[in-house]
């Protein structure tokens, strides 16, 4: 039988850095499929020439990636990586992405008869 002889501190350490990666991971990977969401609608329909019933669906698009983006920049400063320019060459994200991210969609409120 083995025992681990690192003071508890350390192993507690070595668990929180671990869980901390793992989120990471799934923070990126989360804003990449939001990205490629967004980049497959762009690439089925002309943005110049998108119907307006169409838009509601994009702008969707946008505000989720926005969000995904802002749950990984978030989570990476939490792990001390603060430059997230890295970010949105990396991931190639694009401008309106940026601009409404951390933006949460308002609850729309119930119309009085």
């Amino acid at each position: 039988m083995s025992r681990d002889l690192r003071p508890p501190v350390d192993i507690l350490h070595y668990e929180i850095v671990q869980e901390q990666a793992s989120a990471l991971g799934r923070m990126g990977r989360t804003l990449e499929q939001s990205l490629a969401r967004l980049r497959e609608f762009d690439a089925a329909h002309e943005r110049l020439e998108l119907p307006a019933s169409m838009q509601p669906a994009r702008r969707k698009l946008v505000a989720e990636a926005g969000q995904a983006l802002w749950m990984f920049v978030v989570q990476r400063e939490a792990t001390g990586l603060r430059d997230s320019r890295h970010i949105m060459r990396t991931y190639n994200v694009p401008g309106e992405v940026q601009r409404c991210m951390g933006l949460a969609p308002t609850p729309s409120k119930p119309t009085s008869k």
